[in-house]
């Protein structure tokens, strides 16, 4: 899969353009604040429908501007090719995304026709930062890859929400109602997590050890195998709610989940050099570039 052309219009500083992509690639040269990286943003924002930097939609229009339009020409040969727009106006502060020319209700509909990884200085939290970072990366990876994890990983959030929120309001008997669509989704999440894990542990190992790292790197997904099975949420979430009362959220469930990463046994997080967290961060690049693309084509999940 490749980008043929991009067109972009009212986009950052960008002037309003339709771009060739060279088959071989490309490299960008220039001096600072010129928009090199607002080109590369550019190139992502079809991806997932927004800017990798987190910014709101009109501040990536160029100030003072009715909106901006792109269009991504995507290759893809082991799939038909596609050409994936978004356009946002400033008036009614509406996005419009469509593929090949019809517009999709929902930003699910068109997500996985061009798939791009981006990869960020910050990316080293990946490595080195929090679980929230790496449980991140896990979902945006698989969603890319797989419409139905992305359609299940919906439905867990909304009916997390919904039972932490009575928790909080002290309303348990509200709470409880939400334990069956909470275990049928989050089954779904979990089972697409465990499938994805094993590919990917053997590929960091093989790439660390192709660096010439001495020592062994592994890569594990850290929670409950068991719920995978959506029958066996109940009796975990009954012997959970006294601790879930007590805190006011719910205490187990794939958004408590991590990765872990190890060198030589230990965790990179807490004793990786530098050299060791980038090579971390930007193999677990490579493995969302063919993972993911891998598992688009193939319509399956790892």
């Amino acid at each position: 899969m490749r980008l043929r052309h991009l067109v972009a219009r009212g986009f950052r500083n960008l002037a309003d353009a339709r771009h060739e992509l060279p088959p071989r690639g490309l490299a960008l040269l220039g001096a600072n604040a010129q928009g090199k990286s607002n080109f590369l943003e550019a190139v992502y924002y079809p991806v997932v429908f927004r800017s990798f930097r987190g910014a709101q939609d009109q501040t990536v229009a160029t100030f003072g501007g009715p909106g901006f339009h792109l269009e991504a020409a995507v290759e893809d040969t082991d799939a038909a090719d596609s050409v994936v727009t978004a356009t946002w106006q400033a008036a009614s502060r509406r996005k419009r995304i469509a593929v090949d020319e019809v517009e999709a209700a929902r930003v699910s509909g068109a997500v996985g026709h061009w798939l791009a990884v981006v990869f960020l200085p910050a990316d080293l939290g990946l490595a080195s930062g929090p679980a929230p970072e790496r449980r991140h990366y896990l979902d945006r990876l698989l969603s890319l890859s797989d419409a139905a994890y992305l359609r299940a990983l919906s439905r867990y959030r909304a009916a997390l929400a919904q039972r932490n929120s009575a928790l909080r309001q002290g309303r348990p008997e509200l709470a409880w109602p939400f334990d069956r669509p909470l275990a049928e989704a989050g089954a779904a999440v979990v089972t697409a997590r465990c499938r994805w894990a094993g590919p990917a542990a053997r590929r960091f190992a093989a790439e660390f050890e192709c660096l010439g790292e001495a020592e062994e790197a592994t890569l594990a997904y850290r929670g409950t195998a068991e719920l995978a099975d959506p029958d066996a949420w109940e009796p975990a979430l009954l012997d959970a709610r006294e601790a879930d009362q007590a805190r006011c959220m719910t205490t187990v469930g794939p958004h408590r989940d991590d990765l872990t990463l190890r060198i030589g046994g230990r965790l990179l997080r807490e004793f990786g050099s530098t050299g060791q967290l980038r090579s971390a961060a930007s193999r677990r690049v490579s493995i969302s570039i063919s993972l993911s693309a891998t598992a688009a084509r193939s319509g399956r999940c790892f």
